[in-house]
């Protein structure tokens, strides 16, 4: 049967149909729907972890076990799972096992723009590149035959656009491989030094077969069209030439990134009086290239920003320029901002209004850096919020201390800010940590974590307190607040960093997207209270405006949270 299918549901077909037996993953755009859709077949255990680190691990233990295993995530998150990664290049596998990484080409979601090929070519691991949702599902599936095969993890590299595109799937039934019988072998699996030099010589001798396998291999495609123009070319970017350059210069398609090739290309190579290379992010291929002494044009065109677009490649290649319709009118920007009722924006204007300093996290309310907030200094990297917090003040002394606070989500406080807070209570800055629980990972779009009492599936599972783990790593002060009551809040946060040791604020209240989440009525405005002052407007509200002079509040939108009512100083705003 054929299935129109997102790249990343086509993704965990691969997985159904590849004989997976358990996916452990950490939330991610654009990952996530990988493990979510996953999660939908019942032959296939599927977690979420705390974070990448421990989603590797655990696929890779399954794998020690005998079974097929699965880890997803986005290009950030193979940084925090580079330690297992590296490693397990040496130990190898058992049973399959399968690494998904979703790069994000055009940071539509991401605060880089890294090329996850360099992982794949440090630890020295396999990696594969679909260009639609069919490749998706086949070279998932085939990346578990050449984990065993080659005995190494297997990287299968997505995008943005192929993981949220859509393609016809062709689905077939699961093939159901059994668990391989555990054998004690601390020689492959112990990897003190005595054990990983012998490992290191495996691991170079796999990279030569690997290299063979390359040559031969189907999924590397060559398309001969007559034309004196030559393209290699992988993943989305070949999708983007076929479409701007169609039959007009002759293709190869590569479908293993690492490790490259070098008979195909060449030979490829000279058949041609020109060769572009066409590739996102980084020259990696085109440094392979000309490496092997093939000449080739790449990146003196296209750049090392951003994505590719068939309007890009059809004017830098052929000088076609894609015809448009420009709107002579100057139209407002749109930019993303905190949802209407969003728990976070009450704390956002308390710090505002008290001109704090904020080392900022990475979180939907990471949107409290934008206009009219304003208030988040700097946002890093999953839990640099605490750390760099503990090195401000380090510098800054007690001045600093009484005028700077990190903030963090309850899921990323979970993912790395916990060893951030040991080091502040261990080291000692009186340094002010205030944790954004919302009841949910919300970026991402609403998957559970280990603070909320719930699994991946909403089966009921053991709840993280976030006040007993912060006492538990030697912080004393530990207080709750509701971001709604914008007074206490305020309260909180100046006696907190009035106070002269470490500090832990929990300001709680459940994301206002939540289904449980009821609503009190949506609130208006009495036109003939309003002064138009415009305080109303300095919360960055969605659903407040200015009409004909006055606010006014979409009844659509307002969640009837009240911080609002808190900044009219006319009682103009009410039920």
């Amino acid at each position: 049967m054929n299935k129109l299918m997102l790249g990343n549901e086509a993704f965990a077909r691969g997985l159904y149909e590849g004989g997976c037996r358990l996916i452990s993953s950490y939330p991610g755009t654009p990952s996530t729907e990988i493990t979510e859709y996953g999660a939908k077949y019942d032959d296939m255990y599927a977690e979420w972890a705390p974070n990448e680190k421990v989603a590797m691990e655990t696929a890779l233990g399954a794998s020690i076990a005998g079974a097929r295993s699965f880890c997803g995530m986005k290009h950030v998150g193979l940084n925090v799972a580079a330690d297992p990664l590296y490693t397990a290049s040496y130990t190898g596998v058992t049973g399959g096992m399968v690494i998904a990484v979703a790069d994000d080409p055009g940071m539509h979601s991401s605060q880089n723009e890294q090329d996850s090929r360099h992982h794949a070519i440090a630890s020295k691991v396999l990696m594969l590149e679909p260009s639609d949702s069919a490749e998706c599902k086949d070279f998932t599936k085939t990346a578990f035959e050449l984990s065993e095969q080659f005995d190494t993890p297997v990287i299968v590299r997505l995008s943005t656009r192929v993981s949220h595109s859509q393609s016809i799937v062709n689905l077939a039934e699961r093939v159901d491989i059994p668990v391989k019988p555990y054998v004690k072998n601390p020689q492959k699996y112990v990897m003190m030094p005595a054990f990983a030099k012998g490992r290191h010589v495996f691991v170079e001798e796999r990279t030569k077969k690997l290299v063979e396998f390359t040559e031969k291999s189907d999924l590397n495609r060559i398309e001969i069209n007559d034309s004196e123009i030559g393209v290699i070319t992988s993943g989305i970017a070949y999708q983007y030439a076929r479409e701007a350059l169609g039959d007009s210069v002759s293709y190869l398609k590569l479908g293993i990134v690492n490790p490259l090739p070098e008979r195909i290309i060449k030979d490829f190579a000279a058949k041609f009086k020109k060769v572009y290379v066409i590739e996102e992010l980084d020259d990696v291929i085109e440094t392979h290239c000309k490496k092997i002494g093939v000449n080739v044009i790449g990146k003196e065109l296209f750049g090392f920003i951003g994505e590719l677009s068939q309007s890009i490649i059809a004017e830098k290649i052929l000088g076609k320029k894609t015809e448009f319709t420009e709107f002579p009118e100057n139209v407002p920007v749109r930019p993303p901002v905190m949802c209407a009722g969003c728990p976070h924006r009450g704390l956002f204007y308390t710090l505002a209004k008290n001109k704090i300093t904020v080392s900022g996290d990475i979180g939907c309310y990471t949107l409290g850096a934008a206009a009219p907030l304003n208030s988040m200094d700097s946002t890093i990297c999953m839990g640099a919020s605490v750390s760099a917090l503990h090195g401000m003040n380090k510098i800054n002394g007690s001045e600093g201390e009484k005028r700077t606070v990190a903030v963090i989500g309850d899921s990323t406080f979970i993912h790395s800010g916990i060893t951030g807070l040991i080091n502040i209570a261990y080291n000692a800055t009186n340094s002010t940590v205030i944790i954004l629980d919302n009841s949910i990972t919300g970026m991402t779009g609403h998957q559970q974590n280990p603070t909320t009492g719930y699994n991946l599936k909403g089966d009921p599972a053991s709840k993280v307190s976030l006040e007993a783990l912060c006492k538990a790593v030697g912080i004393n002060r530990v207080r709750v607040t509701d971001p709604y009551n914008m007074k206490e809040t305020e309260k909180t946060v100046l006696e907190e960093l009035a106070a002269e040791e470490p500090s832990v604020i929990i300001s709680r209240r459940p994301c206002a997207l939540l289904k449980y989440v009821k609503h009190k009525p949506a609130l208006s405005v009495d036109r003939d209270k309003c002064k138009s002052c415009k305080m109303c407007l300095k919360i960055g509200c969605p659903a407040i405006s200015i009409k004909n002079g006055k606010a006014q509040i979409d009844k659509t939108l307002c969640v009837g949270c009240g911080i609002c009512t808190e900044m009219c100083k006319f009682n103009a705003i009410g039920k």
